[in-house]
């Protein structure tokens, strides 16, 4: 039986040495590119923020010491190197008539406090069939899609702008210049916020994934579209009852979101905007989340109302080797679908805001692999009390940051 073995191990070592089964190589190729990117960053006062301060979101409250000081009015630099990244394109053999594609792409951003660790960006395979391509993997979230913001911050526009990558599967069907996009997306990096604080666990006791649906009208250098996105979590699955006792609970909160946008491009322009509606989306770096608008007070057991924000940014940068731009953007809270619990907890990001307001101006110099850039960035935000009669805020008062972004980027 040995002998049997060993023969049929040498087999296998020689097919695969001679590549009987392996697609041959010279059916494959790879692209290496990349990035060496440094930001040198500078606010006026604290900031909601991720990264220690490279992905701005907005200025935080005011915090008030025993002598009547701000403690949040309190100004922060920093320089960093992490935004640097490495990827390569795959292309591949024929899958029947599909062209086969793949991407891998990191960078040394980390995750959570822990930074100058590698971090996976993008990491998907693509069969194109040319009028139809299915995608599967990570990627940027179909709500950031392909209209975005070409500044310097990295934020590249959030809150006002969805940002996040996700694990997900896409079907893309394009006829002449309409293209019709579905796709299932599920969190792995950027996470909805609940009773446990940002995690996976919302969306995989769920058992639904993120459902989007979106199409584009695309003719030269202008693309117009619009999409809708469904998001249903479960926030609990067990509860403490009116005697202290654990039950197990049913819980889900579904909602849905709406987004237009639009862009035109040529040689001397970028022209970008983006408007969304949105309920919890906390997932793809918005503002809102949701809170309590019932509790069974035999189980625990709660029901969820959304808050629900609109977020609205424009976009516009001319030339080619200096390019100035300007970038505004707005958000309002339109608070709840149902009235809220007085005294409950709500769960989100920047669900005592009322308004946020930004606008900035940069100016950039652009040659073959290298750019080098300045930035002003500044924002205003409103915060308030929250209503329980309709999660409205009111009674409100303002914080604002002053934020100046020096970056130099060799590509390759």
């Amino acid at each position: 039986m040995r002998k049997y073995f060993i023969a049929a191990l040498s087999i296998l070592l020689t097919a695969s040495t001679c590549g009987l089964a392996q697609p041959k190589k010279k059916e494959f190729s790879y692209k290496f590119y990349g990035q060496v990117r440094t930001d040198l960053y500078y606010n006026s006062r604290a900031n909601e923020e991720t990264v220690d301060g490279l992905f701005l979101m907005y200025p935080k409250d005011k915090v008030y010491d025993n002598d009547g000081n701000d403690i949040n009015a309190t100004p922060n630099s920093n320089f960093y190197t992490l935004y640097s990244r490495l990827g390569v394109d795959v292309t591949g053999p024929m899958l029947g008539g599909a062209k086969t594609s793949a991407k891998i792409e990191g960078d040394f951003r980390g995750s959570g406090t822990s930074y100058s660790t590698i971090r996976l960006r993008h990491a998907y395979m693509n069969l194109d069939w040319g009028t139809s391509a299915l995608l599967i993997g990570q990627t940027w979230h179909p709500l950031y899609g392909d209209v975005a913001p070409q500044i310097l911050n990295l934020n590249t526009g959030a809150p006002f702008q969805p940002f996040s990558r996700a694990p997900q599967i896409r079907y893309r069907y394009s006829n002449k210049a309409i293209q019709f996009t579905g796709a299932l997306v599920w969190q792995l990096q950027y996470l909805s916020q609940g009773p446990s604080g940002k995690s996976q666990e919302y969306i995989k006791k769920s058992c639904i994934p993120e459902v989007y649906a979106g199409i584009d009208y695309k003719h030269e250098g202008f693309l117009a579209g619009v999409g809708i996105e469904l998001l249903s979590l479960a926030p609990r699955t067990q509860a403490a009852g009116e005697n202290g006792d654990i039950y197990k609970v049913d819980e889900r909160i579904t909602t849905l979101s709406y987004e237009a946008h639009l862009k035109y491009i040529s040689k001397d322009w970028f022209v970008g905007a983006k408007s969304v509606l949105s309920s919890n989306l906390t997932q793809a770096s918005g503002l809102g989340g949701f809170g309590i608008s019932s509790i069974d007070t035999h189980t625990g057991k709660q029901e969820y109302t959304p808050i629900r924000m609109s977020s609205t940014w424009m976009n516009v940068v001319y030339g080619r080797k200096w390019k100035p731009g300007i970038f505004v953007g707005y958000a309002k809270n339109l608070g709840t679908s149902d009235a809220l619990i007085e005294g409950t907890q709500t769960y989100g990001t920047g669900t005592n805001l009322d308004q946020l307001a930004t606008a900035g101006a940069e100016l950039t110099y652009n040659q073959p692999h290298w750019k080098f850039g300045l930035e002003y960035n500044y924002s205003k935000a409103w915060y308030g009390t929250i209503q329980a009669k309709n999660g409205k805020v009111t009674d409100t008062h303002s914080v604002s940051n002053n934020r100046i972004v020096a970056t130099a980027i060799f590509m390759f």
